[in-house]
């Protein structure tokens, strides 16, 4: 009789995180993203957000509702990207403001500001949008 066997597991060093941000399909979402082509970039992340567990797949999945919130303010509809950019900001909450090598924390505060407008009813066309941009090195302060 054979001994039972145990589910593969991962090799010491394996780090999902450093395998998601060398993924050339990554980098093409976040230039996407950058660009303002939301839907291709939804469409980029969520190929990613699939193949993905952990606490990474929050990560992307808050990075695509942001995306889709902008895909959906882009068509005018404003409810729409207000619930989204709601659930998106929720699900990087918890995250590592460095996830993926991002600097989320400054995509929170652009999101934030953009939600906080679109929950007043205000026009958000003159703020800024919300990008996907290099974390900082470790110890460099932010403005």
């Amino acid at each position: 009789m054979l001994p039972p066997s145990s589910p593969p597991t991962a090799p010491a060093d394996h780090d999902p995180e450093a395998e998601l941000i060398a993924d050339p399909r990554l980098r093409q979402a976040i230039s996407l993203f950058n660009a303002g082509e939301w839907y291709d970039c939804h469409d980029s992340l969520e190929e990613l957000w699939h193949e993905t567990s952990g606490p990474l797949r929050s990560v992307l999945q808050g990075l695509l509702q942001i995306a889709v919130a902008h895909l959906h303010l882009e068509r005018g509809n404003r409810r729409g990207a207000t619930v989204l950019l709601g659930e998106g900001l929720g699900r990087l909450r918890g995250s590592e403001s460095t996830a993926l090598g991002l600097d989320l924390a400054s995509l929170q505060q652009l999101s934030q500001d953009r939600l906080v407008a679109l929950q007043a009813g205000l026009p958000v066309e003159a703020l800024p949008l919300p990008r996907l941009d290099p974390a900082p090195p470790p110890g460099a302060r932010t403005p």
